[in-house]
Protein backbone atom coordinates (compact mmCIF):
# COMPACT_ATOMS: atom_id res chain seq x y z
CA UNK A 1 0.00 0.00 0.00
CA UNK A 2 1.10 3.32 -0.50
CA UNK A 3 2.84 4.47 2.16
CA UNK A 4 3.78 8.30 1.47
CA UNK A 5 3.71 10.29 4.02
CA UNK A 6 1.04 13.08 2.50
CA UNK A 7 -1.67 9.89 2.12
CA UNK A 8 -0.78 8.07 6.04
CA UNK A 9 -3.82 9.67 8.12
CA UNK A 10 -2.61 10.83 11.62
CA UNK A 11 -3.66 9.83 15.60
CA UNK A 12 -5.72 13.22 15.95
CA UNK A 13 -7.56 12.37 12.41
CA UNK A 14 -8.13 9.32 13.36
CA UNK A 15 -9.77 10.56 16.52
CA UNK A 16 -11.53 13.41 15.08
CA UNK A 17 -13.09 10.30 12.87
CA UNK A 18 -13.84 8.49 15.56
CA UNK A 19 -15.45 11.41 17.47
CA UNK A 20 -17.76 12.33 14.47
CA UNK A 21 -18.93 8.77 14.23
CA UNK A 22 -19.73 9.00 18.00
CA UNK A 23 -17.16 5.95 18.51
CA UNK A 24 -14.84 7.09 20.61
CA UNK A 25 -11.75 4.45 21.61
CA UNK A 26 -12.15 2.53 25.02
CA UNK A 27 -9.19 3.32 26.67
CA UNK A 28 -6.91 2.64 30.32
CA UNK A 29 -7.29 5.70 32.62
CA UNK A 30 -3.61 5.77 32.05
CA UNK A 31 -3.77 6.04 28.56
CA UNK A 32 -6.22 9.27 28.55
CA UNK A 33 -4.83 12.06 26.88
CA UNK A 34 -6.04 15.56 25.82
CA UNK A 35 -4.30 15.02 22.15
CA UNK A 36 -3.82 11.39 20.96
CA UNK A 37 -0.64 10.47 19.98
CA UNK A 38 1.46 9.07 17.24
CA UNK A 39 2.11 6.02 18.94
CA UNK A 40 -1.87 5.75 19.59
CA UNK A 41 -2.11 5.32 15.86
CA UNK A 42 -2.72 1.36 15.00
CA UNK A 43 -4.66 1.28 18.34
CA UNK A 44 -7.05 4.07 17.08
CA UNK A 45 -7.27 2.82 13.42
CA UNK A 46 -8.82 -0.81 15.23
CA UNK A 47 -11.03 1.48 16.78
CA UNK A 48 -12.25 3.14 13.59
CA UNK A 49 -12.38 0.07 12.07
CA UNK A 50 -14.89 -2.00 14.54
CA UNK A 51 -17.17 1.28 14.69
CA UNK A 52 -17.18 1.31 10.87
CA UNK A 53 -17.75 -2.39 10.63
CA UNK A 54 -20.41 -2.13 13.23
CA UNK A 55 -22.19 0.94 11.17
CA UNK A 56 -22.12 -0.99 8.23
CA UNK A 57 -23.48 -4.53 10.20
CA UNK A 58 -26.66 -1.88 11.28
CA UNK A 59 -27.26 -0.47 7.89
CA UNK A 60 -26.89 -3.82 6.03
CA UNK A 61 -30.60 -5.47 5.57
CA UNK A 62 -31.01 -8.66 6.57
CA UNK A 63 -33.35 -9.88 3.56
CA UNK A 64 -31.23 -12.35 0.93
CA UNK A 65 -32.62 -10.12 -1.54
CA UNK A 66 -31.52 -6.77 -0.57
CA UNK A 67 -28.41 -7.79 1.61
CA UNK A 68 -26.22 -8.39 -1.74
CA UNK A 69 -26.68 -4.66 -2.96
CA UNK A 70 -25.46 -3.41 0.27
CA UNK A 71 -22.23 -5.74 0.36
CA UNK A 72 -22.25 -4.47 -3.33
CA UNK A 73 -22.69 -0.62 -2.43
CA UNK A 74 -20.19 -1.10 0.74
CA UNK A 75 -17.50 -2.69 -1.58
CA UNK A 76 -17.67 -0.46 -4.38
CA UNK A 77 -16.78 2.78 -1.72
CA UNK A 78 -14.18 0.02 -0.43
CA UNK A 79 -12.99 -0.30 -4.30
CA UNK A 80 -13.10 3.46 -4.76
CA UNK A 81 -10.97 4.22 -1.56
CA UNK A 82 -8.19 1.43 -3.09
CA UNK A 83 -7.66 2.63 -6.46
CA UNK A 84 -7.16 -0.04 -9.16
CA UNK A 85 -3.80 -1.78 -7.75
CA UNK A 86 -4.65 -5.11 -7.25
CA UNK A 87 -1.54 -6.09 -5.33
CA UNK A 88 -3.14 -3.32 -3.03
CA UNK A 89 -6.22 -5.00 -2.83
CA UNK A 90 -4.67 -8.07 -1.82
CA UNK A 91 -3.13 -7.04 0.66
CA UNK A 92 -5.78 -4.96 2.18
CA UNK A 93 -8.08 -8.49 2.35
CA UNK A 94 -5.33 -10.87 3.63
CA UNK A 95 -4.86 -7.90 6.53
CA UNK A 96 -8.61 -8.62 7.14
CA UNK A 97 -8.56 -12.43 6.85
CA UNK A 98 -5.33 -12.29 9.41
CA UNK A 99 -7.67 -10.06 11.85
CA UNK A 100 -10.81 -11.69 11.28
CA UNK A 101 -8.78 -15.61 12.14
CA UNK A 102 -7.28 -13.58 15.69
CA UNK A 103 -10.91 -12.58 16.26
CA UNK A 104 -12.60 -16.22 15.40
CA UNK A 105 -9.97 -18.18 17.41
CA UNK A 106 -9.89 -15.69 20.55
CA UNK A 107 -6.37 -15.94 21.78
CA UNK A 108 -7.55 -16.25 25.57
CA UNK A 109 -8.52 -19.96 25.18
CA UNK A 110 -6.38 -22.79 24.77
CA UNK A 111 -8.56 -25.01 22.96
CA UNK A 112 -11.08 -23.79 20.77
CA UNK A 113 -14.92 -25.23 20.16
CA UNK A 114 -14.27 -27.55 17.06
CA UNK A 115 -16.53 -25.30 15.04
CA UNK A 116 -14.70 -22.42 15.84
CA UNK A 117 -11.11 -24.58 14.80
CA UNK A 118 -13.18 -25.68 11.43
CA UNK A 119 -13.70 -21.92 11.16
CA UNK A 120 -10.36 -20.71 12.10
CA UNK A 121 -8.64 -22.91 9.54
CA UNK A 122 -11.00 -21.87 6.53
CA UNK A 123 -9.89 -18.37 6.82
CA UNK A 124 -6.30 -19.40 7.16
CA UNK A 125 -6.86 -20.99 3.73
CA UNK A 126 -8.29 -18.47 2.52
CA UNK A 127 -4.94 -16.23 3.77
CA UNK A 128 -2.82 -18.84 2.36
CA UNK A 129 -4.59 -19.23 -0.83
CA UNK A 130 -4.41 -15.61 -1.44
CA UNK A 131 -0.52 -15.34 -1.03
CA UNK A 132 0.06 -18.58 -2.80
CA UNK A 133 -1.35 -16.60 -5.80
CA UNK A 134 0.75 -13.43 -5.48
CA UNK A 135 3.79 -15.33 -5.05
CA UNK A 136 3.08 -17.49 -8.42
CA UNK A 137 1.88 -14.05 -10.17
CA UNK A 138 5.20 -12.88 -9.15
CA UNK A 139 7.41 -15.74 -9.81
CA UNK A 140 8.26 -17.02 -6.66
CA UNK A 141 8.03 -20.67 -7.07
CA UNK A 142 9.39 -21.36 -2.85
CA UNK A 143 6.90 -19.12 -1.90
CA UNK A 144 3.95 -20.65 -3.72
CA UNK A 145 5.03 -23.89 -2.71
CA UNK A 146 5.27 -22.79 1.09
CA UNK A 147 1.56 -20.69 0.64
CA UNK A 148 0.25 -23.65 -1.04
CA UNK A 149 1.12 -26.41 1.97
CA UNK A 150 0.05 -23.60 4.44
CA UNK A 151 -3.07 -23.70 2.21
CA UNK A 152 -3.25 -27.76 2.48
CA UNK A 153 -2.59 -27.94 6.32
CA UNK A 154 -5.32 -25.84 6.94
CA UNK A 155 -7.96 -27.51 4.96
CA UNK A 156 -6.82 -30.39 6.53
CA UNK A 157 -8.01 -28.54 9.97
CA UNK A 158 -10.82 -27.62 8.48
CA UNK A 159 -11.96 -31.33 7.77
CA UNK A 160 -10.63 -32.24 11.20
CA UNK A 161 -13.04 -29.73 13.01
CA UNK A 162 -16.11 -30.33 11.00
CA UNK A 163 -16.09 -33.78 11.99
CA UNK A 164 -15.04 -32.76 15.61
CA UNK A 165 -18.41 -31.32 15.53
CA UNK A 166 -20.45 -34.14 14.21
CA UNK A 167 -18.96 -35.96 16.81
CA UNK A 168 -20.10 -33.69 19.47
CA UNK A 169 -23.53 -33.42 18.18
CA UNK A 170 -23.86 -37.16 17.68
CA UNK A 171 -24.17 -37.12 13.91
CA UNK A 172 -20.50 -39.32 13.44
CA UNK A 173 -18.36 -41.51 15.57
CA UNK A 174 -15.23 -40.89 17.37
CA UNK A 175 -12.35 -41.41 15.68
CA UNK A 176 -11.71 -44.46 18.18
CA UNK A 177 -14.80 -45.53 17.62
CA UNK A 178 -14.01 -45.55 13.89
CA UNK A 179 -10.85 -47.53 14.06
CA UNK A 180 -12.25 -50.53 16.02
CA UNK A 181 -15.10 -50.76 13.55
Amino acid sequence: MNSSDERRVGAGQISAALAALAGEPVADAEKLREEPREEDRLHLLGSLLAKTEFEITAATRLSEEDEIEDVLETSLGWREQLGEDPGVAVNVLTNRLQRTALQVCEPEEEDLPPGREAAFAAVMTAVYALSAQLHAEQGDKEGTRHALSGAEEALIDILHGMHDLRVAIGDAPAQEDEADG
